[in-house]
Protein backbone atom coordinates (compact mmCIF):
# COMPACT_ATOMS: atom_id res chain seq x y z
CA UNK A 1 0.00 0.00 0.00
CA UNK A 2 1.42 3.59 -0.82
CA UNK A 3 2.11 5.71 2.47
CA UNK A 4 0.97 9.14 0.24
CA UNK A 5 -2.59 9.14 -0.94
CA UNK A 6 -3.51 10.88 -4.45
CA UNK A 7 -6.25 13.16 -5.21
CA UNK A 8 -6.12 14.33 -8.88
CA UNK A 9 -9.02 17.10 -9.91
CA UNK A 10 -9.70 17.60 -13.74
CA UNK A 11 -11.67 20.04 -15.08
CA UNK A 12 -14.90 19.74 -18.23
CA UNK A 13 -17.45 21.56 -19.88
CA UNK A 14 -15.42 25.46 -19.71
CA UNK A 15 -12.23 26.47 -18.62
CA UNK A 16 -11.71 28.81 -15.67
CA UNK A 17 -14.29 27.09 -13.42
CA UNK A 18 -11.92 27.12 -10.17
CA UNK A 19 -10.14 23.78 -10.33
CA UNK A 20 -7.54 25.79 -8.14
CA UNK A 21 -9.62 27.25 -5.53
CA UNK A 22 -11.99 23.92 -4.96
CA UNK A 23 -8.20 21.72 -4.87
CA UNK A 24 -7.28 24.32 -2.53
CA UNK A 25 -10.74 24.06 -0.44
CA UNK A 26 -10.48 20.20 -0.18
CA UNK A 27 -7.10 20.34 0.89
CA UNK A 28 -7.58 23.17 3.85
CA UNK A 29 -10.27 20.52 5.06
CA UNK A 30 -8.18 17.69 5.02
CA UNK A 31 -5.12 19.52 6.72
CA UNK A 32 -7.65 21.19 9.06
CA UNK A 33 -8.61 17.66 9.83
CA UNK A 34 -4.79 16.75 10.96
CA UNK A 35 -3.39 15.72 7.47
CA UNK A 36 -0.32 16.95 6.10
CA UNK A 37 -1.45 18.05 2.11
CA UNK A 38 0.14 19.65 -0.29
CA UNK A 39 -1.29 20.59 -4.15
CA UNK A 40 0.69 20.87 -7.09
CA UNK A 41 -0.23 21.94 -10.67
CA UNK A 42 0.21 20.23 -14.16
CA UNK A 43 -0.06 22.89 -16.75
CA UNK A 44 -0.33 21.79 -20.13
CA UNK A 45 1.06 25.01 -22.20
CA UNK A 46 4.50 24.59 -23.99
CA UNK A 47 6.30 27.06 -22.23
CA UNK A 48 8.74 26.19 -19.48
CA UNK A 49 7.19 28.67 -16.89
CA UNK A 50 4.81 31.43 -17.27
CA UNK A 51 8.19 34.04 -16.40
CA UNK A 52 7.63 34.94 -19.87
CA UNK A 53 4.13 35.20 -20.69
CA UNK A 54 2.59 38.62 -20.70
CA UNK A 55 -0.09 38.98 -17.46
CA UNK A 56 -2.75 39.13 -19.46
CA UNK A 57 -2.17 35.82 -21.14
CA UNK A 58 -2.56 34.04 -18.25
CA UNK A 59 -2.20 36.21 -15.24
CA UNK A 60 0.10 36.97 -12.63
CA UNK A 61 3.29 34.78 -12.37
CA UNK A 62 3.46 33.46 -8.31
CA UNK A 63 7.21 33.10 -7.22
CA UNK A 64 7.92 30.58 -4.86
CA UNK A 65 10.90 30.34 -1.98
CA UNK A 66 13.16 28.13 -4.30
CA UNK A 67 12.68 30.79 -7.78
CA UNK A 68 10.25 28.75 -9.62
CA UNK A 69 8.08 30.97 -11.66
CA UNK A 70 4.67 29.40 -11.30
CA UNK A 71 0.92 29.54 -11.96
CA UNK A 72 -0.78 31.77 -10.10
CA UNK A 73 -3.07 29.13 -8.79
CA UNK A 74 0.34 28.06 -6.64
CA UNK A 75 -0.40 31.18 -4.60
CA UNK A 76 -4.06 30.21 -3.98
CA UNK A 77 -2.52 27.53 -2.50
CA UNK A 78 -0.22 29.05 0.13
CA UNK A 79 -2.68 31.57 0.77
CA UNK A 80 -5.04 28.53 2.21
CA UNK A 81 -2.67 26.34 3.18
CA UNK A 82 -0.41 28.51 5.13
CA UNK A 83 2.45 26.32 3.38
CA UNK A 84 5.10 26.93 0.75
CA UNK A 85 4.99 25.18 -2.64
CA UNK A 86 8.13 24.46 -4.59
CA UNK A 87 9.36 24.18 -8.01
CA UNK A 88 8.06 20.62 -7.26
CA UNK A 89 4.57 21.77 -7.03
CA UNK A 90 4.15 23.23 -10.73
CA UNK A 91 4.66 21.36 -13.66
CA UNK A 92 4.19 21.85 -17.36
CA UNK A 93 4.20 20.27 -20.85
CA UNK A 94 7.35 22.51 -21.74
CA UNK A 95 8.97 21.04 -18.36
CA UNK A 96 8.20 18.00 -19.28
CA UNK A 97 9.31 17.67 -23.20
CA UNK A 98 12.44 19.14 -22.48
CA UNK A 99 13.56 16.90 -19.71
CA UNK A 100 12.96 14.09 -22.11
CA UNK A 101 14.88 15.39 -24.60
CA UNK A 102 17.78 16.25 -22.12
CA UNK A 103 17.68 12.43 -21.43
CA UNK A 104 17.26 11.79 -25.07
CA UNK A 105 20.20 13.89 -26.26
CA UNK A 106 22.09 12.01 -22.76
CA UNK A 107 21.55 8.67 -24.72
CA UNK A 108 19.39 7.71 -21.58
CA UNK A 109 16.95 5.67 -23.67
CA UNK A 110 19.48 3.43 -24.86
CA UNK A 111 18.54 4.29 -28.72
CA UNK A 112 15.12 3.45 -28.38
CA UNK A 113 12.59 5.70 -30.15
CA UNK A 114 11.37 7.90 -27.57
CA UNK A 115 7.56 8.12 -27.31
CA UNK A 116 4.71 9.69 -25.86
CA UNK A 117 3.97 6.70 -24.01
CA UNK A 118 5.76 5.55 -22.22
CA UNK A 119 8.24 8.57 -21.99
CA UNK A 120 6.51 11.06 -22.00
CA UNK A 121 3.85 9.64 -19.24
CA UNK A 122 6.69 8.48 -17.13
CA UNK A 123 8.04 12.14 -16.76
CA UNK A 124 4.96 13.46 -15.99
CA UNK A 125 3.95 10.55 -12.97
CA UNK A 126 7.83 10.74 -11.61
CA UNK A 127 6.81 14.20 -11.10
CA UNK A 128 3.68 13.81 -9.46
CA UNK A 129 5.18 11.26 -6.93
CA UNK A 130 7.90 13.69 -6.23
CA UNK A 131 6.19 15.56 -3.70
CA UNK A 132 4.21 12.47 -2.17
CA UNK A 133 7.95 10.26 -1.96
CA UNK A 134 9.57 13.19 -0.08
CA UNK A 135 7.86 11.60 3.50
CA UNK A 136 6.32 15.46 4.27
CA UNK A 137 2.68 14.75 2.84
CA UNK A 138 -0.05 12.63 3.98
CA UNK A 139 -2.17 13.55 0.44
CA UNK A 140 -1.33 15.18 -2.75
CA UNK A 141 -3.65 17.06 -4.82
CA UNK A 142 -2.40 17.60 -8.41
CA UNK A 143 -4.91 19.95 -10.64
CA UNK A 144 -4.93 19.22 -14.27
CA UNK A 145 -4.65 22.61 -16.01
CA UNK A 146 -6.81 22.79 -18.83
CA UNK A 147 -10.43 21.02 -20.18
CA UNK A 148 -11.23 17.00 -20.33
CA UNK A 149 -10.88 16.57 -24.20
CA UNK A 150 -8.27 19.03 -25.02
CA UNK A 151 -5.66 17.79 -26.94
CA UNK A 152 -2.60 19.53 -24.82
CA UNK A 153 -4.13 17.46 -21.51
CA UNK A 154 -4.12 13.92 -23.24
CA UNK A 155 -0.49 13.24 -21.81
CA UNK A 156 -1.64 13.98 -18.68
CA UNK A 157 -4.90 12.32 -18.28
CA UNK A 158 -3.12 9.11 -19.28
CA UNK A 159 -0.79 9.30 -17.18
CA UNK A 160 -3.24 9.93 -14.42
CA UNK A 161 -4.74 6.26 -15.53
CA UNK A 162 -1.40 4.50 -15.74
CA UNK A 163 -0.74 6.20 -12.00
CA UNK A 164 -3.89 5.39 -10.45
CA UNK A 165 -3.59 1.80 -12.23
CA UNK A 166 -0.33 1.65 -10.16
CA UNK A 167 -0.76 2.64 -6.91
CA UNK A 168 -3.62 0.40 -6.56
CA UNK A 169 -7.27 0.01 -4.79
CA UNK A 170 -7.69 3.18 -2.08
CA UNK A 171 -4.95 5.15 -3.04
CA UNK A 172 -5.65 7.60 -5.68
CA UNK A 173 -9.35 9.40 -6.37
CA UNK A 174 -10.33 11.48 -9.25
CA UNK A 175 -12.58 14.28 -8.94
CA UNK A 176 -13.99 16.05 -11.60
CA UNK A 177 -15.09 19.47 -11.89
CA UNK A 178 -17.83 20.48 -13.98
CA UNK A 179 -20.18 23.04 -15.71
CA UNK A 180 -24.43 22.70 -14.70
CA UNK A 181 -25.61 25.60 -17.13
CA UNK A 182 -28.99 27.58 -16.23
CA UNK A 183 -30.87 28.54 -19.38
CA UNK A 184 -32.72 31.10 -18.60
CA UNK A 185 -35.50 30.52 -21.36
CA UNK A 186 -36.10 27.26 -20.52
CA UNK A 187 -35.87 27.74 -17.01
CA UNK A 188 -33.93 25.57 -15.72
CA UNK A 189 -30.37 23.83 -15.07
CA UNK A 190 -28.74 21.63 -17.70
CA UNK A 191 -27.04 18.34 -17.07
CA UNK A 192 -25.89 17.15 -21.17
CA UNK A 193 -22.68 19.06 -21.37
CA UNK A 194 -21.21 17.33 -17.72
CA UNK A 195 -22.90 14.13 -18.98
CA UNK A 196 -20.71 14.60 -22.15
CA UNK A 197 -17.77 15.65 -20.30
CA UNK A 198 -18.03 12.69 -17.89
CA UNK A 199 -18.07 10.40 -21.38
CA UNK A 200 -15.23 11.81 -22.69
CA UNK A 201 -12.95 11.76 -19.28
CA UNK A 202 -14.42 7.77 -19.23
CA UNK A 203 -13.12 7.04 -22.89
CA UNK A 204 -9.36 7.83 -21.94
CA UNK A 205 -9.32 5.09 -19.55
CA UNK A 206 -10.58 7.03 -16.17
CA UNK A 207 -13.96 7.21 -14.28
CA UNK A 208 -14.12 10.10 -11.53
CA UNK A 209 -15.74 8.90 -8.16
CA UNK A 210 -16.74 12.47 -7.20
CA UNK A 211 -18.35 15.34 -9.31
CA UNK A 212 -18.06 19.12 -7.84
CA UNK A 213 -21.09 20.82 -9.65
CA UNK A 214 -19.95 24.65 -10.40
CA UNK A 215 -23.72 26.13 -10.81
CA UNK A 216 -25.27 29.42 -10.21
CA UNK A 217 -28.66 28.02 -8.69
CA UNK A 218 -29.09 25.06 -5.91
CA UNK A 219 -29.21 21.42 -7.85
CA UNK A 220 -31.81 19.25 -6.31
CA UNK A 221 -32.43 15.97 -5.69
CA UNK A 222 -33.65 15.13 -8.93
CA UNK A 223 -30.78 16.93 -10.60
CA UNK A 224 -28.13 14.69 -8.32
CA UNK A 225 -29.66 11.36 -9.30
CA UNK A 226 -29.59 12.40 -13.16
CA UNK A 227 -26.10 12.84 -12.90
CA UNK A 228 -24.79 9.87 -10.80
CA UNK A 229 -26.98 7.50 -12.92
CA UNK A 230 -25.47 9.08 -16.26
CA UNK A 231 -21.98 9.65 -14.95
CA UNK A 232 -21.36 6.19 -12.53
CA UNK A 233 -21.06 7.88 -9.43
CA UNK A 234 -22.60 7.62 -6.00
CA UNK A 235 -25.78 10.31 -5.25
CA UNK A 236 -23.84 11.45 -2.01
CA UNK A 237 -20.00 11.73 -4.54
CA UNK A 238 -22.20 14.86 -6.37
CA UNK A 239 -21.60 18.18 -4.75
CA UNK A 240 -22.80 21.17 -5.62
CA UNK A 241 -20.42 24.10 -6.05
CA UNK A 242 -23.15 27.14 -5.98
CA UNK A 243 -21.06 30.77 -6.83
CA UNK A 244 -20.02 32.18 -3.70
CA UNK A 245 -19.40 35.65 -2.08
CA UNK A 246 -15.85 35.34 -1.77
CA UNK A 247 -12.89 32.31 -2.70
CA UNK A 248 -12.93 32.04 1.18
CA UNK A 249 -16.63 31.18 1.65
CA UNK A 250 -15.76 28.02 -0.49
CA UNK A 251 -14.35 25.80 2.54
CA UNK A 252 -17.43 26.29 4.65
CA UNK A 253 -19.81 25.29 1.35
CA UNK A 254 -17.56 22.12 0.43
CA UNK A 255 -17.91 21.05 4.64
CA UNK A 256 -21.45 21.51 3.70
CA UNK A 257 -21.72 19.01 0.90
CA UNK A 258 -19.28 16.79 2.64
CA UNK A 259 -16.69 16.64 -0.13
CA UNK A 260 -13.84 15.93 2.47
CA UNK A 261 -16.08 13.07 4.14
CA UNK A 262 -16.26 11.54 0.92
CA UNK A 263 -13.05 11.64 -0.26
CA UNK A 264 -11.47 10.52 3.29
CA UNK A 265 -13.99 7.46 2.81
CA UNK A 266 -12.85 6.53 -0.75
CA UNK A 267 -9.41 6.96 -0.04
CA UNK A 268 -9.88 4.63 2.96
CA UNK A 269 -8.50 7.15 5.29
CA UNK A 270 -9.58 7.52 8.84
CA UNK A 271 -12.07 10.25 9.71
CA UNK A 272 -9.87 11.95 12.34
CA UNK A 273 -11.49 15.18 13.51
CA UNK A 274 -14.22 17.12 12.68
CA UNK A 275 -12.22 19.87 10.35
CA UNK A 276 -10.75 22.88 12.74
CA UNK A 277 -11.74 25.94 10.93
CA UNK A 278 -11.99 28.73 13.92
CA UNK A 279 -9.21 31.09 12.64
CA UNK A 280 -10.54 30.08 9.10
CA UNK A 281 -13.80 31.85 9.99
CA UNK A 282 -12.65 34.31 12.32
CA UNK A 283 -10.91 36.15 9.36
CA UNK A 284 -14.40 35.47 7.30
CA UNK A 285 -16.63 37.05 9.62
CA UNK A 286 -14.33 40.15 9.84
CA UNK A 287 -13.83 40.62 6.32
CA UNK A 288 -17.60 40.32 5.82
CA UNK A 289 -18.99 42.33 9.05
CA UNK A 290 -16.49 45.61 8.17
CA UNK A 291 -18.15 48.70 8.35
CA UNK A 292 -15.45 50.85 7.45
CA UNK A 293 -14.69 50.72 3.47
CA UNK A 294 -11.19 52.00 2.62
CA UNK A 295 -10.08 53.52 -1.43
CA UNK A 296 -6.50 52.49 -2.38
CA UNK A 297 -5.20 53.04 -5.82
CA UNK A 298 -3.54 50.42 -7.72
CA UNK A 299 -1.55 52.08 -10.24
CA UNK A 300 0.06 49.79 -12.79
CA UNK A 301 -0.58 49.07 -16.32
CA UNK A 302 -2.26 45.45 -16.01
CA UNK A 303 -5.33 46.43 -14.91
CA UNK A 304 -7.92 45.48 -17.14
CA UNK A 305 -7.12 42.06 -16.29
CA UNK A 306 -7.44 41.33 -12.30
CA UNK A 307 -5.15 38.33 -12.45
CA UNK A 308 -2.78 40.12 -13.18
CA UNK A 309 -2.26 41.56 -10.01
CA UNK A 310 -3.98 38.45 -8.14
CA UNK A 311 -1.73 38.54 -4.78
CA UNK A 312 -1.53 41.85 -4.31
CA UNK A 313 -5.75 42.16 -4.44
CA UNK A 314 -5.37 38.69 -1.94
CA UNK A 315 -3.14 40.67 0.62
CA UNK A 316 -5.26 43.57 0.87
CA UNK A 317 -8.36 41.69 1.69
CA UNK A 318 -6.62 39.69 4.27
CA UNK A 319 -5.06 42.74 5.49
CA UNK A 320 -7.84 44.59 5.39
CA UNK A 321 -10.09 41.66 7.60
CA UNK A 322 -7.64 41.96 10.19
CA UNK A 323 -7.98 45.87 10.43
CA UNK A 324 -11.50 45.50 10.55
CA UNK A 325 -11.75 47.66 6.85
CA UNK A 326 -13.34 46.99 3.75
CA UNK A 327 -10.71 47.48 0.70
CA UNK A 328 -11.95 48.85 -2.50
CA UNK A 329 -9.27 48.85 -4.54
CA UNK A 330 -9.37 51.41 -7.56
CA UNK A 331 -7.77 50.01 -10.55
CA UNK A 332 -5.68 53.04 -11.98
CA UNK A 333 -3.89 52.80 -15.77
CA UNK A 334 -0.80 54.46 -15.34
CA UNK A 335 -0.87 54.91 -19.26
CA UNK A 336 -4.14 57.41 -18.59
CA UNK A 337 -3.20 59.22 -15.07
CA UNK A 338 -4.20 62.13 -16.46
CA UNK A 339 -7.81 60.65 -16.72
CA UNK A 340 -7.50 59.44 -13.38
CA UNK A 341 -6.46 63.11 -11.43
CA UNK A 342 -9.88 63.18 -9.59
CA UNK A 343 -9.77 59.46 -8.50
CA UNK A 344 -6.64 60.12 -7.25
CA UNK A 345 -7.55 62.54 -4.77
CA UNK A 346 -9.98 60.69 -3.47
CA UNK A 347 -7.67 57.59 -2.46
CA UNK A 348 -6.44 56.76 1.02
CA UNK A 349 -3.32 55.30 0.25
CA UNK A 350 -1.68 54.52 -3.10
CA UNK A 351 0.49 51.11 -4.45
CA UNK A 352 2.16 51.31 -7.43
CA UNK A 353 2.86 47.98 -8.96
CA UNK A 354 5.70 45.71 -9.98
CA UNK A 355 5.95 45.37 -14.11
CA UNK A 356 8.26 45.22 -16.50
CA UNK A 357 8.84 47.78 -19.66
CA UNK A 358 8.76 51.60 -20.48
CA UNK A 359 4.89 51.83 -21.29
CA UNK A 360 2.87 53.69 -17.88
CA UNK A 361 6.27 54.66 -16.88
CA UNK A 362 5.60 58.00 -16.33
CA UNK A 363 2.02 58.10 -15.16
CA UNK A 364 3.45 55.73 -12.15
CA UNK A 365 5.92 58.50 -11.38
CA UNK A 366 3.30 61.03 -11.57
CA UNK A 367 1.48 59.10 -8.96
CA UNK A 368 4.38 58.41 -6.74
CA UNK A 369 4.62 62.69 -6.61
CA UNK A 370 1.24 62.84 -5.57
CA UNK A 371 1.61 60.80 -2.85
CA UNK A 372 4.92 62.17 -1.67
CA UNK A 373 3.59 66.10 -1.95
CA UNK A 374 0.12 65.63 -0.56
CA UNK A 375 1.24 63.46 2.18
CA UNK A 376 -1.01 60.09 1.13
CA UNK A 377 0.15 56.81 1.91
CA UNK A 378 2.47 55.34 -0.25
CA UNK A 379 3.70 51.39 -0.84
CA UNK A 380 5.82 50.97 -4.04
CA UNK A 381 6.55 47.18 -4.76
CA UNK A 382 9.27 46.40 -6.94
CA UNK A 383 8.99 48.66 -10.08
CA UNK A 384 7.07 50.87 -7.85
CA UNK A 385 9.99 51.18 -5.27
CA UNK A 386 12.32 51.86 -8.53
CA UNK A 387 9.59 54.53 -9.80
CA UNK A 388 9.88 56.75 -6.10
CA UNK A 389 13.83 56.92 -7.03
CA UNK A 390 13.00 57.96 -10.27
CA UNK A 391 10.43 60.58 -9.27
CA UNK A 392 12.70 61.80 -6.02
CA UNK A 393 15.76 62.12 -7.81
CA UNK A 394 13.75 64.30 -10.63
CA UNK A 395 12.09 66.19 -8.49
CA UNK A 396 13.97 66.22 -5.21
CA UNK A 397 17.74 65.75 -6.14
CA UNK A 398 16.77 68.01 -9.43
CA UNK A 399 18.30 65.21 -11.48
CA UNK A 400 17.10 66.00 -15.12
CA UNK A 401 15.99 62.82 -17.25
CA UNK A 402 17.36 60.71 -14.45
CA UNK A 403 16.21 57.30 -15.07
CA UNK A 404 16.41 53.40 -15.29
CA UNK A 405 18.66 51.77 -17.97
CA UNK A 406 15.48 49.52 -18.38
CA UNK A 407 13.62 52.91 -19.66
CA UNK A 408 16.26 55.06 -21.11
CA UNK A 409 20.24 53.16 -21.95
CA UNK A 410 21.24 56.63 -22.08
CA UNK A 411 19.93 58.26 -19.35
CA UNK A 412 22.27 60.50 -17.46
CA UNK A 413 21.56 59.47 -14.56
CA UNK A 414 21.10 55.98 -14.41
CA UNK A 415 20.06 55.76 -10.77
CA UNK A 416 18.13 52.17 -11.33
CA UNK A 417 20.83 49.94 -13.10
CA UNK A 418 20.81 46.12 -14.08
CA UNK A 419 23.01 44.39 -12.35
CA UNK A 420 26.67 43.26 -13.92
CA UNK A 421 25.82 39.53 -13.89
CA UNK A 422 22.69 40.07 -16.12
CA UNK A 423 24.05 42.51 -18.71
CA UNK A 424 25.21 39.75 -20.89
CA UNK A 425 21.78 37.50 -20.48
CA UNK A 426 20.28 36.56 -24.00
CA UNK A 427 17.67 33.92 -22.44
CA UNK A 428 14.99 36.11 -20.34
CA UNK A 429 13.33 32.56 -18.77
CA UNK A 430 14.32 32.19 -15.23
CA UNK A 431 17.47 34.22 -15.82
CA UNK A 432 16.32 37.18 -12.96
CA UNK A 433 17.14 37.47 -9.25
CA UNK A 434 14.23 35.07 -7.99
CA UNK A 435 12.92 33.64 -4.96
CA UNK A 436 14.08 34.30 -1.19
CA UNK A 437 16.76 36.40 -0.02
CA UNK A 438 17.70 38.07 3.47
CA UNK A 439 17.99 41.34 3.82
CA UNK A 440 18.89 43.31 6.85
CA UNK A 441 17.01 46.35 8.32
CA UNK A 442 18.35 49.64 10.23
CA UNK A 443 17.40 49.07 13.77
CA UNK A 444 15.70 52.16 13.90
CA UNK A 445 13.64 52.22 10.28
CA UNK A 446 10.37 52.10 9.84
CA UNK A 447 10.22 48.62 8.19
CA UNK A 448 12.37 47.59 11.30
CA UNK A 449 9.48 48.41 13.62
CA UNK A 450 6.64 47.21 11.78
CA UNK A 451 8.58 43.73 11.14
CA UNK A 452 9.37 43.88 14.60
CA UNK A 453 12.90 42.52 13.19
CA UNK A 454 15.78 43.58 11.88
CA UNK A 455 16.59 40.28 9.85
CA UNK A 456 13.49 39.55 7.13
CA UNK A 457 13.81 37.04 3.78
CA UNK A 458 11.42 37.92 1.22
CA UNK A 459 10.87 36.82 -1.94
CA UNK A 460 12.35 38.72 -5.72
CA UNK A 461 11.52 38.78 -9.32
CA UNK A 462 13.81 41.74 -11.10
CA UNK A 463 16.57 42.91 -12.81
CA UNK A 464 17.40 45.88 -12.26
CA UNK A 465 18.85 47.60 -8.83
CA UNK A 466 19.61 50.73 -7.23
CA UNK A 467 22.77 51.82 -8.37
CA UNK A 468 24.57 52.09 -5.11
CA UNK A 469 26.55 55.51 -6.37
CA UNK A 470 23.48 57.58 -5.87
CA UNK A 471 22.80 56.46 -2.10
CA UNK A 472 24.83 59.21 -0.09
CA UNK A 473 22.62 61.92 -2.58
CA UNK A 474 19.24 60.22 -1.97
CA UNK A 475 20.07 60.43 1.80
CA UNK A 476 21.59 63.48 2.35
CA UNK A 477 17.70 64.44 1.21
CA UNK A 478 15.74 62.49 3.23
CA UNK A 479 15.29 59.36 1.78
CA UNK A 480 16.28 56.04 3.76
CA UNK A 481 18.07 53.26 1.69
CA UNK A 482 16.76 51.43 5.33
CA UNK A 483 17.16 47.98 3.86
CA UNK A 484 20.27 46.00 1.99
CA UNK A 485 21.29 42.66 1.18
CA UNK A 486 24.50 41.88 3.03
CA UNK A 487 26.06 38.96 0.26
CA UNK A 488 25.21 41.79 -2.68
CA UNK A 489 25.12 45.38 -0.89
CA UNK A 490 22.08 45.71 -2.84
CA UNK A 491 19.68 47.94 -1.85
CA UNK A 492 16.34 46.35 -0.59
CA UNK A 493 13.65 49.03 0.82
CA UNK A 494 13.38 52.95 0.83
CA UNK A 495 11.54 55.48 3.16
CA UNK A 496 10.86 58.75 3.64
CA UNK A 497 11.75 60.63 6.51
CA UNK A 498 9.17 63.32 6.51
CA UNK A 499 5.97 61.45 4.94
CA UNK A 500 3.69 59.66 7.89
CA UNK A 501 3.72 56.18 5.69
CA UNK A 502 6.17 56.09 2.36
CA UNK A 503 7.56 52.51 1.85
CA UNK A 504 9.25 51.02 -1.38
CA UNK A 505 10.43 47.72 -1.36
CA UNK A 506 12.61 45.52 -4.36
CA UNK A 507 10.86 42.28 -3.43
CA UNK A 508 7.31 41.35 -3.39
CA UNK A 509 5.76 41.21 -0.23
CA UNK A 510 2.58 39.75 -1.77
CA UNK A 511 3.60 36.13 -2.65
CA UNK A 512 3.78 35.35 1.58
CA UNK A 513 0.39 37.48 2.68
CA UNK A 514 -1.81 34.04 3.68
CA UNK A 515 -4.85 33.90 5.90
CA UNK A 516 -3.44 32.29 8.70
CA UNK A 517 -0.89 35.46 8.40
CA UNK A 518 -1.29 38.11 6.54
CA UNK A 519 2.02 40.70 5.23
CA UNK A 520 3.15 42.84 7.98
CA UNK A 521 4.22 45.15 5.19
CA UNK A 522 0.24 45.15 3.64
CA UNK A 523 -1.30 45.41 7.68
CA UNK A 524 0.85 48.54 8.56
CA UNK A 525 -0.23 50.37 4.50
CA UNK A 526 -4.31 49.50 5.63
CA UNK A 527 -3.31 50.97 9.03
CA UNK A 528 -1.95 54.24 7.50
CA UNK A 529 -5.10 54.46 4.80
CA UNK A 530 -6.94 53.75 7.76
CA UNK A 531 -5.56 56.80 9.87
CA UNK A 532 -5.54 58.96 6.76
CA UNK A 533 -9.23 58.78 5.99
CA UNK A 534 -9.68 59.46 9.36
CA UNK A 535 -7.59 62.67 9.53
CA UNK A 536 -9.37 63.72 6.25
CA UNK A 537 -12.70 63.78 7.30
Amino acid sequence: MAETKYIFVTGGVSSSLGKGIIAASLAKLLQARGYRTTIQKLDPYINIDPGTLNPYEHGECFVTEDGAETDLDLGHYERFLNVNTSQANSVTTGRIYQSVINKERRGEYLGKTVQVIPHITNEIKDRIKILGESGDYDIVLTEIGGTVGDIESLPYIEAVRQLKWELGDNNALIIHLTLIPYLSAAGELKTKPTQHSVKTLMESGISPEILVCRTEHHIGEDIRKKLALFCNVKQEAVIESIDADTIYDVPNLMVEEGLDVIALEKLKLPNKQKPDLKQWNSFLSRLKNAKTTLKIGLVGKYVELQDSYKSILEAFIHAGAYNDVKIETISIHSEFMNDNTEIIKSLDGILVAPGFGERGIQGKIEAVKYAREHQIPFFGICLGMQMAIIEFARNVLNLENANSTEMDENTPHPVIDIMDDQKKIVDKGGTMRLGAWDCELREDSKLAEIYQSQNISERHRHRYEVNNNYINRLEENGMICSGKNKETNLVETIELKDHPFFLGVQFHPEYKSTVASPHPLFLAFVEAAKKFNVEKE
